[in-house]
């Protein structure tokens, strides 16, 4: 399947940028090597052009010597001019300027005498030429002395009193062989061919330097796209390793910390879902003891109160025992209603919560509730766990203590919080209470816990106090999945 992914389509890049710098190469080397030979295959052409630029030196030369000189004669300024054109002539002694022609170059006088040439061997000065001496200038191809041959006459003129005058000729000739082939089949194919085998070469090369070159960056990649998957359908445990420093690895941490706090996040949401459902059974279940028992244990304590007054002597005890004990189950009902009673702490906050419950405890029970309630900041499930802690200490205290009064103290100190409940009620040993007083207390010391902090309680003939503590750094250190 990678064929078709990203490392296949980056291999394709790779070969496809090979190529195309095989290809540029060839063509500057075109546009180099053969599109000026092609220009510079009309040897005619190249002939006159040579001949007309050294016509006009010595043409300038020979009008600055006769203006220096007015006595010279005609071939006395052709033959000094010629020498003092030095190297800007080829018949002064400069060299053809383009290469692959044998160029000759003679200056001959209006008479057909030769008075300056690059080849006296073959003509010499002071001779004459083997081709007819032209009134004006004028090219031509034909058999010479030096074998067939391509030439052109070139008139050197000079301005004087009577107009213009021609003082001689500029002839130039080139073997009819000495032209360079110019753009021939051949010639193209040559380097054409060498391309094409540079080419067939080198993408197979940029096709396996590009399947190993993106290895690791696709495998990082298939990795990431795994766990990415995996997210998606739900498990936020899986990590990508970061590793390089690269654009790669940035998205790799970037989405390791986009995963942990999703997961935070999500797990919040479950949390805050069970809790909301937990109050809605809380909530249910004091409806219902509302409507059912709690109307019982009216009417049966209606029945004992009447069954007391009308009794004999004998059930009348029983009868006020009943009533007792109606009243009784009345009161810890009661007590048990408020316990489950839910409280907005997500819309009032912990301060207002709790005096909410201490009002609700003392205007329902009729016990008289102290509430000495100080500002702390606190985490919302670290609020809710000291909500439930109180709750619970209340419960308890009406349930199995029949206090008058009961205190309740949140109070900061530094780093450390202390949740304190009292009560002047019938004490108990700790160490050895009943089921009831031991699961109240065992659901408090697993909130405390949970808080990373320390339940005290302490019973007597005065009363008893229940005490909490925790650090508020260490709760803030607490995943939100374990409070």
């Amino acid at each position: 399947m990678w064929r078709f992914g990203l490392r296949g389509r980056m291999a394709a890049s790779y070969v496809l940028v090979t190529a195309t710098a095989v290809l540029l190469v060839e063509a500057v080397i075109v546009g180099l090597v053969l599109i000026p030979q092609a220009n510079a295959s009309d040897l005619a052409s190249v002939l006159q052009e040579q001949a007309a630029s050294d016509t006009k030196v010595l043409s300038l030369e020979a009008a600055r010597l006769a203006a220096a000189d007015p006595g010279l004669s005609a071939g006395e300024l052709l033959a000094q001019a010629t020498a003092e054109s030095g190297g800007r002539t080829i018949v002064g002694g400069a060299r053809p300027p383009e290469p692959g022609y044998a160029m000759l170059e003679m200056l001959v006088g209006s008479d057909g005498e030769i008075v300056a040439s690059s080849a006296p061997g073959i003509y010499p000065p002071g001779g004459t030429l083997d081709v007819p001496l032209p009134h004006r200038e004028r090219g031509g191809a034909s058999r010479t002395r030096a074998g067939p041959a391509t030439w052109h006459f070139s008139p050197v003129i000079m301005r004087s009193a009577d107009g213009f005058a021609t003082l001689g000729h500029v002839y130039v000739q080139a073997p009819d062989d000495a032209a360079p082939a110019g753009l021939r089949p051949e010639a193209l194919l040559s380097l054409i061919v060498p391309g094409v085998l540079v080419l067939a070469l080198v993408v197979p090369v940029g096709l396996v330097f590009g399947l190993l070159s993106t290895r690791r960056l696709t495998s990082r990649v298939r990795r990431l796209a795994g766990v990415t998957t995996a997210v998606a359908a739900g498990d936020f445990r899986p990590r990508v390793a970061v590793s390089g420093a690269d654009e790669v690895s940035t998205l790799e941490h970037s989405f390791n910390v986009m995963t942990d706090r999703l997961g935070a996040a999500v797990e919040a949401a479950r949390l805050t879902a069970r809790t909301e459902a937990r109050q809605a059974e809380r909530g249910r279940i004091a409806r219902e003891l509302h409507d059912s028992i709690s109307q019982d244990l009216f009417s049966l304590s209606l029945l004992a109160a009447g069954m007391s007054r009308a009794a004999p002597e004998e059930l009348r005890g029983q009868a006020e025992a009943m009533e007792r004990a109606a009243a009784r189950a009345m009161r810890e009902m009661r007590a048990l209603l408020l316990e489950l009673r839910p409280v907005a702490l997500e819309d009032a906050g912990l301060l207002p919560a709790l005096e909410e419950l201490c009002h609700a405890y003392e205007t329902r029970l009729g016990i008289k509730v102290e509430a000495v309630l100080a500002e702390v900041a606190l985490v919302p499930l670290a609020e809710h766990a000291v909500l439930r802690l109180v709750q619970e200490a209340l419960g308890n205290a009406v349930k199995h203590a029949n206090p008058a009064t009961i205190e309740v103290r949140l109070s900061a100190r530094d780093d450390v919080i202390t949740v304190a409940v009292s009560d002047d009620g019938a004490g108990f040993d700790p160490e050895d209470v009943s089921a009831r007083h031991g699961m109240g207390l065992a659901l408090m010391r697993e909130r405390v816990t949970e808080l990373a902090g320390r339940l005290d309680v302490r019973s007597g003939a005065a009363g008893t106090t229940v005490t909490a503590t925790f650090s508020t750094s260490a709760v803030a250190l607490i995943p939100p999945t374990l409070i």
